[in-house]
Formats: structure tokens, C-alpha cells, sequence
């Protein structure tokens, strides 16, 4: 299985620290946000991860270079000439580098003790979310969850964690372009097409410099 780090996003609330530096290349303890992905991939057994860039998106493949230093092969889906494509137009350019198996995403810009696995079976889902506690900047949550999988209401609801397994079959309906990922999980749960499971470890959604601040002062 591959994996994708969505890594093109304009980190635009995290700003001034983003207007010199890719919001996935700053630092928590000294080491950026997105090698402890890379690092946490390639033991978890990935082979191939692809990366989408887009803001400064050129310093990335600068700083990690082709994958060799994990043992692993780093492929760029390069958005820098349209900008940031968001999350499932991100996806779509990026399918001919993710093949036509499934493949897993995860959120550049997530710090997580959530475990990948490379070995993970779909079934007959088109997508399979990993949810999370309600964060104090998303307390409604996104989405619910039972014996039947996720579906977009209920009585208690969470986060989405930016962490999904995917097939590319689930993306047939998108053409090239900006397209968020949200109105598609939706539309697929209404077809029972979409399971998942909630994951009670650690996990931050690291979107404000406040937040990078606050994950800093747990690693010191």
C-alpha cells in the first residue's frame, strides 16, 4: 500500500511562521512536522509515500530529498503552477503516482500516536475514516458512527482526523481541479459505502501557531 501526505495547503492560519517556510516544514522539537509522518510510515512499512506541494511547495523536495535517508521512495505531486488544489483535488492529481489500489492519507499538518497500516483491507468500502475527539475548534464534530460505519449525522459526533484509507475508485466521479474532500465523503456515505472507527490516542490538528506552540511545550 502507498501512502499520500497532503502537504500542499497555503498555511494561511498559521501565518507570520508560514510566510517564509511550508507550514509542513516547521518544527516540533527541532524535527519537522512531517518527517515524524515519514519516519512513523516507513516503520509502519510503506515502501512509497507521495507528497503533494504547492505554498513554497520547492523547499520540500529540497529538505527531504527522494526518501533514500528512511529507506523508502518520496514521488512530489507538484500544485505550485495552480496552487493549492485542496484535499480531494489533491488526491485526483495525484492518482496516476497512487496506482489502482488503495492507498492511505494523512493530513500534513496532524500530530498523532495513531499507528498506519500498510496492510490495511478495505473491504468493500470506498473510504475508511479514522475519527477522533472533538477538538475546542471543531466541538460539533463532522461526523457520526455505528455498527453500520459512519454516516454524516448523529446523536454524538466527531472529528475527522485527516486520516483515511482510500480506493481510487472513489474518485472516478472528479475531474481535474480544486475539490474539497468532505462533500464526497458525504455523498458516499449516504451509499453505506464508507466505513471507519474512532481513535481515542493522542491526536492535534496543528493549524495555529498557538497550537504548534502548545504541541512544543509537551515534546520539550
Amino acid at each position: 500500500m502507498k501512502a499520500m501526505i497532503l502537504a500542499a495547503g497555503l498555511g494561511n492560519r498559521m501565518r507570520p511562521l508560514t510566510n517564509h517556510t511550508p507550514k509542513p516544514l516547521l518544527e516540533v522539537a527541532g524535527k519537522p512536522l512531517i518527517v515524524y509522518h515519514i519516519e512513523k510510515l516507513a516503520k509502519a512499512g510503506f515502501e512509497e509515500i507521495i507528497i503533494n506541494i504547492a505554498h513554497l511547495g520547492y523547499m520540500i523536495p529540497e529538505a527531504l530529498g527522494d526518501g533514500s535517508k528512511w529507506g523508502i521512495k518520496i514521488r512530489y505531486s507538484d500544485e505550485q503552477e495552480e496552487g493549492a488544489l485542496e484535499s480531494a483535488g489533491g488526491i485526483v492529481k495525484a492518482l496516476p503516482l497512487l496506482g489502482d489500489e488503495p492507498f492511505l492519507v494523512v493530513n500534513g499538518d496532524v500530530w498523532c500516536d495513531y499507528e498506519f497500516d500498510s496492510q490495511f483491507d478495505l473491504k468493500d468500502h470506498l473510504a475508511y475514516l479514522i475519527l477522533v475527539d472533538n477538538p475546542e475548534h471543531n466541538t460539533k464534530g463532522d461526523f457520526s458512527l455505528d455498527e453500520n460505519g459512519i454516516q454524516n449525522e448523529g446523536e454524538v459526533k466527531y472529528t475527522f482526523s485527516g486520516i483515511g484509507y482510500y480506493s481510487p475508485k472513489l474518485f472516478e466521479s472528479l475531474t481535474y481541479g480544486t475539490a474539497p474532500l468532505a462533500p464526497l465523503l458525504r455523498e458516499t456515505i449516504i451509499l453505506g459505502k464508507v466505513g471507519g472507527k474512532y481513535y481515542n490516542g493522542e491526536w492535534r490538528d496543528i493549524g495555529t501557531p498557538e497550537r504548534l506552540a502548545d504541541v512544543n511545550s509537551i515534546r520539550a
